[in-house]
Formats: structure tokens, C-alpha cells, sequence
């Protein structure tokens, strides 16, 4: 499989999420959740003109390119024009509503003054492993490529007019392709559909269908029964519907004041409010709400670990975010069903997950991803006032506070004979790591120790646990004293807990004579994270001296010419030189949190300046271009964007 690193544009529905390039070139396609399964090795569209070779759509020295979404919607049109032929296509890509259906939709215009005649070809490649190898069959009208567990199958209203199942590469680059079988073993298949002759001015339309089925839940009856049924819709009818829906969301979902779109910087603002909303569900998990960091962009672990699983401590930061656009239910099912059906035995979350929630490849234990999961779930409640809610996630975050208990009882040394229930606990863990908690990554999980971030995080979690105990606080005075008695012990050992965490924090975060705080106990290296100290974690106030002295100390280290901040001092990870949107936004956060609502903005404008022409927010931020470089679509900053607001 090639390295496909940027999703400059995604769509999706239903339960397929799908990217592109600029050019239109289908890139991934992820069914039936936004992490997994994905299928395509590549997937290449192109034409035969009169006697030419095969043109890719995707990419001919004589085409050029107008990509655009369909306003305020998850409908991607891709504008192409040879300029040889003088031929114009217009490919429309829209993902069904109601079936797991992926529509393209092809309008071929001859602006020549001479007949064109057209034959349109697909080349599609599917991954393919000895565990799981796929083949191909054509079959009613339908190419199927299928794998043990799923098909991917591809079909038009136009009947095939010529197919290759095996040795494609051979000869695709000649735009004629043949074949005497119907079956073959081959992971690439090809297929031919004639346009026909389009006369100058003439156009002429073809539509193709993507359906997607898991053998395991779909009969081969059901399989044939749903293609009829595809086939038989009308596909304008279905685009409008998809457009109508998307619209919708739209207009449910914005919850502020859009700005009068006067002005190119005000249109991107608003394009970039409203992509995000649109993205969201296209992250998300609909049945256990767990939300995806981004649409896969390094399945060859090239140059990251990965970014299709689910982080619960990116999570958080996207589900408040959820909160501000009206996205209450999304949010609710993050914590009582994703985070539930996650939480390990002890009480912790680990690293990521897959959003079914199955545990996910890792390499660490955070312990901010179970401190952020409290915190989260308190401004959820607070977002929403909904006491159900918290009664229905009291018990799970009493059991995350609890491991925070032992974590901290690990650095300080603090043990209580007295507390049977965490001592059970700690004893599993003890047992299974050999007398010791594992040591914890920070943020950014590159390395190991005590962080300062992480201890903010846990800060949090105690301040959150106890204002959702008060929520219940007359209820517990009437019916449960025992219940009361218990919460009051437990806030006395939180309350020993904060005097030791400020304790370890002076004498070993603290740099007595820059008069600034430390990321952690090891080292002076600056680090956006303990910036969270403040924001969200309110561990501190934003105009204490120690805290101004940081942010001036970040802004002589971490801000780069251009306006956007590194994460912090010597960062390796993909060159270390470009700015990172998520630490630009906590930024805009943390100067509108201290009321420097100028240098809030300004912080806000270069990520308005330099997200992509969707609107779509990336990772990190090339400096000369001033373009996303890496991880286009990223969650946690869409979901900061909104929180800067």
C-alpha cells in the first residue's frame, strides 16, 4: 500500500466515512466505523478519448482541477478539465443516508468542436492479506471484491462493457482492458463503462455506486435484494435528500452568530465553524459514541503510531466541544456507553481505543486519559444540567478516582491500611506490574515520568468528583449518611492529596529563580502542556506571576515567526518546525481566559489564516506555506477551534 498521508477533503453517512485529494482521488473508505475497516489499496478513475491512452482523472499533465463541497453539506464536487480534449467532468461524491451506499456521479461535457468518444475504466485495488485475501467476481452487472469478511461492490445502471479481473497493471495504461473470466484471485480488478459518443456542447452522465456489506450480517440474498433496490433509485432524488440533510444539520447545530460573510476572513470563519460540525459525526462512533482523532492518514507506520483510534483524553476536549454545538447526545453516549464499556477492572482507561471500543494497539499507560474522563464527564453535566446523566456515570467516576488514589499513593509514597477497596485494587495492580504502577507518559506521550500536566489533569478529576457529589449532597443528608460519611472521608484524603501535589510541584516543577513552572521533575525544557494547568484544569489562575512567567517564557521559546507555537523545545516528531494548531488554539484560550482578548485573536487568526481551502483544520502548520503539513481533519482541533470561541 502507498503512503497516503494528506485527506484534503472527507465525506461521509450513514456508516462510511470516506477522504480525497484535492484532484478527487478517493483515498480511504472506512465501513461500517470511522477507524475500521478500511479498504482501499487505491482506487483510480480515468478515460479513453477517440484513440488516446487511458487519462486518470486524478492526475494527467493536462487536467485541471476546482474541488468545492456543496454548501453547508458533506457533498464533495471535484471539477476536472482536460485541456487536450477539451473534455469537462464533473465528479460528485455524497454518501447515502439511509444504505451503506458510496455514490459517484460523473457529468461529462465535450467543449470541442469535435465528437468525443468516451469510455470511462475503474481500477480498484483492495487490501489484501493472507488471513483475510480478497478476490473478485463479476457477477450480474456487478463487480465484487471480496474478502473473507466483507465485500466491497461496484455497480452502475449502465451495463459493464468490459472487465479485467487479473493482470490489470499490464495493460490499464492503454484504456483497453479484457478478460475471459468472471472469477479471479487477484486483489486489483478493472472495469469499462462506454460513455459513448458526446457530440461538442452535448453532455452525458454516468453514476456509480460503492455498497458495502458484512458478510456476517448480510446474506447474499439480502446483498442482491439491497443492489436492485440501489439501482432503482432515482440519484438526483438521493443527492438532493443528502444535501437536505446535511443542510439541516447545519442549521441545528450552529450555536453562535455567524459572521456577515463581507469579507474573505470572515467567509473562512464561518467555513471553518461549519466544517466542523459537519465533521464531528463523521468521526463518531453512532452506537458507542467513542470519536476517532482523525481519518487514518499513516496505515504503514511510516511516521506515527497512527491516528484511527479513539483517545479518551482527546475524547474529552471533543466532547465539550460537542456540548457547544448542540451535540448534547453524542456527548452523553461518549461517557455512559463508550467510556463504561472501557474502563478497565482497576478503575483506569488506557491509552486509545478502537471506537467500538475494543483495546486498540498502545504503547504506554497515561494517567491523565482516566483523570480527563472525570473532568470531562463533570462538564457534561454542567453543559447540560441533566442529573440522570451524572447518576448513570457516579459509580464509573468514583472508580477512576479511586486508581488516581493509588497513582498518587505511588509517587508520594502514602499508604492506608484502613481503605480495603483500593487496597484490593492496588494489589491487582501490583501483582500484574511486578510491586510497581507502571511509570506514566505525558501529553504527548514521548516520555515517561511525573508531569505536570498530568497532575493538573488528576487536580481536575478531584475538584469534578466533589461538585458532582454535590449535586447529590441533600439527597445523601436525607436517605444515605453512609453514603456521606464515605464522601467526607474521601475529601479529606484529597484534600492531604492537593497539599502534597502543591508540595511536589514547588520542589520539583518549579524553577526558583526564572520564577517559572517545569513540564515535569527531569528536565528545563519548555512545553506547551502545562499551559493545562490553567486551561482547562483551573489548577491556576491565569494572571499568577509563575504562570505570567511561563507564558513569557513559552512565547521566547515556542512561537514560531509566523505566529503559530511549537509543543515544546527539541521536538522531533516529524522535523519538530511547524506550528501545531492544538497549541496555537490553548493559547487563544489561555489569553481569553486572562482577558487578553487581543492576542487571543491573533492566535485565532493564523488558525483561520491556515486551515485548507474545505476549511478543514490541520495537525501542524507549515511555516513558508502556511498549509497544513500533517493529519488534515484532526478532531482535537476542530474541537479547540470551538472551544476558543
Amino acid at each position: 500500500m502507498k503512503n497516503k498521508y494528506f485527506n484534503d477533503a472527507i465525506i461521509g453517512g450513514k456508516n462510511i466515512t470516506a477522504s480525497y485529494t484535492l484532484n478527487g482521488e478517493l483515498l480511504r473508505i472506512m465501513h461500517s466505523t470511522p477507524d475500521f475497516r478500511q479498504f482501499l489499496d487505491f482506487f483510480h478513475t480515468g478515460v479513453k478519448v477517440n484513440d488516446s491512452c487511458i487519462i486518470y482523472l486524478h492526475q494527467d499533465q493536462n487536467n485541471r482541477y476546482n474541488q468545492y463541497y456543496t454548501e453547508d453539506t458533506n457533498v464533495l464536487n471535484t471539477e476536472i478539465e482536460n485541456t487536450y480534449f477539451k473534455l469537462e467532468v464533473k465528479q460528485i461524491d455524497f454518501v447515502s443516508i439511509k444504505n451503506s451506499v458510496l455514490i459517484k456521479r460523473y457529468i461529462f461535457k465535450n467543449n470541442n468542436s469535435i465528437d468525443l468518444n468516451v469510455n470511462f475504466l475503474i481500477h480498484s485495488k483492495l487490501l489484501s492479506n493472507p488471513n483475510n485475501m480478497v478476490g473478485s467476481k463479476l457477477e450480474n452487472n456487478v463487480l465484487l471484491q471480496y474478502s473473507h469478511n466483507n465485500t466491497m461492490c461496484m455497480f452502475s445502471k449502465k451495463e459493464i462493457n468490459s472487465h479485467q479481473l487479473n493482470d490489470t497493471d499490464n495493460n490499464i495504461g492503454s484504456g483497453v482492458i479484457h478478460d475471459k473470466d468472471y472469477i479471479g484471485m487477484s486483489s486489483d480488478s478493472s472495469i469499462n463503462y462506454e460513455v459513448g459518443v458526446i457530440k461538442p456542447g452535448e453532455i452525458k452522465e454516468l453514476d456509480i455506486y460503492l455498497y458495502f456489506v458484512e458478510n456476517e450480517k448480510v446474506s447474499i440474498e439480502e446483498m442482491w435484494k439491497n443492489i436492485e433496490e440501489i439501482r432503482k433509485q432515482d440519484v438526483l432524488k438521493e443527492q438532493l435528500n443528502v444535501e437536505k440533510y446535511w443542510k439541516k444539520y447545519v442549521k441545528d447545530h450552529v450555536n453562535i452568530e455567524l459572521k456577515e460573510e463581507n469579507s474573505e476572513y470572515n467567509k473562512r470563519f464561518n467555513k471553518i465553524y461549519k466544517r466542523s460540525i459537519l465533521l464531528f459525526p463523521l468521526l463518531t462512533n453512532k452506537e458507542t459514541g467513542g470519536v476517532a482523532a482523525a481519518v487514518e492518514v499513516d496505515e504503514n507506520l511510516t511516521q506515527c503510531g497512527r491516528y484511527g483510534y479513539c483517545w479518551p483524553r482527546d475524547a474529552v476536549f471533543i466532547t465539550r466541544a460537542f456540548d457547544k454545538v448542540k451535540m448534547t447526545k453524542e456527548a452523553e453516549k461518549f461517557y455512559k456507553v463508550f467510556c463504561k464499556n472501557t474502563q478497565s477492572k482497576n478503575g483506569m482507561w488506557e491509552q486509545r481505543f478502537y471506537t467500538d471500543g475494543r483495546l486498540a494497539p498502545c504503547w504506554g499507560y497515561q494517567i491523565d486519559e482516566t483523570a480527563g474522563v472525570v473532568y470531562g464527564a463533570n462538564e457534561h453535566y454542567k453543559a447540560t444540567g441533566d442529573k440522570k446523566f451524572l447518576k448513570d456515570v457516579l459509580k464509573m467516576c468514583e472508580n477512576a478516582v479511586k486508581f488516581l488514589c493509588i497513582y498518587l499513593d505511588n509517587i508520594f509514597g502514602i499508604h492506608d491500611d484502613s481503605d480495603v477497596v483500593k487496597n484490593e485494587i492496588e494489589k491487582i495492580y501490583h501483582t500484574e506490574n511486578r510491586n510497581k504502577l507502571p511509570v506514566s507518559y505525558d501529553l504527548w506521550e514521548m516520555h515517561e515520568g511525573i508531569h505536570l500536566y498530568s497532575l493538573a489533569s488528576i487536580y481536575s478529576a478531584f475538584e469534578a468528583m466533589f461538585e458532582m457529589y454535590d449535586v447529590f449532597k441533600n439527597e445523601y443528608e436525607e436517605k444515605n449518611r453512609l453514603k456521606l460519611e464515605s464522601i467526607n472521608k474521601l475529601r479529606k484524603k484529597v484534600d492531604m492529596y492537593k497539599k502534597e501535589m502543591e508540595k511536589y510541584i514547588k520542589e520539583h516543577m518549579y524553577n526558583e529563580s526564572t520564577k517559572t513552572l517545569k513540564r515535569n521533575a527531569n528536565d528545563e525544557i519548555t512545553d506547551m502542556s502545562v499551559i493545562g494547568a490553567v486551561v482547562p484544569f483551573k489548577m491556576y489562575k491565569p494572571d499568577e506571576k509563575k504562570i505570567l512567567n511561563t507564558v513569557e517564557k513559552i512565547n521566547m521559546t515556542l512561537r514560531t515567526y509566523t505566529g503559530g507555537y511549537l509543543r515544546f523545545e527539541g521536538d522531533h516528531y516529524r522535523g519538530g518546525k511547524s506550528p501545531w494548531s492544538i497549541t496555537t488554539l490553548w493559547m487563544a484560550m489561555y489569553y481569553k481566559e486572562a482577558g487578553e482578548n487581543k492576542k487571543a485573536q491573533e492566535c485565532l487568526d493564523y488558525i483561520i489564516n491556515s486551515a485548507n481551502e474545505h476549511g478543514f483544520i490541520g495537525e501542524q502548520i507549515d511555516n513558508s506555506t502556511m498549509q497544513p503539513n500533517w493529519v488534515i481533519g484532526l478532531a482535537w482541533a476542530h474541537a479547540m477551534f470551538i472551544l476558543s470561541l
